[in-house]
């Protein structure tokens, strides 16, 4: 069993920073790459950041020079550091990441479930 939990959420003031966490914890035996992905009231899901196993990274133009994605190897984490936000920012964010465990030779795709993120201005 594998679970995804996000830490970080809360309420801030527009132009103000959160960071939020997501670890893996269970029988992880390998993690590909590490994402985040948010959902605004009333849209779809889209992806934010991700992050490879070797560090290679890529986000939404929207995020781009604001928002910045990392782990930690070691500890089976995700961050997000998540600088200058707005109200659009405003969005449960959720971590994504496929996971192969020690009782599986296949890969699967698990979520975390959710924290929120609410940017007033």
């Amino acid at each position: 069993q594998v679970q995804l939990v996000e830490s970080g959420g809360g309420l801030v003031q527009a132009g103000g920073s959160l960071r939020l966490s997501c670890a893996a914890s269970g029988s992880v035996f390998n993690i590909a790459s590490m994402a985040w992905y948010r959902q605004a009231l009333g849209k779809e899901r889209g992806l934010v950041a991700r992050i490879t196993i070797g560090g290679f990274t890529n986000y939404a133009d929207s995020v781009k020079g604001r928002f910045t994605i990392s782990r930690d190897n070691a500890k089976n984490t995700v961050y997000l550091q998540m600088n200058s936000l707005n109200p659009d920012d405003t969005a449960v964010y959720y971590c994504n990441a496929p996971i192969k465990t020690t009782t599986s030779s296949r890969w699967t795709d698990y979520w975390g479930q959710g924290t929120q993120v609410t940017v007033s201005s």
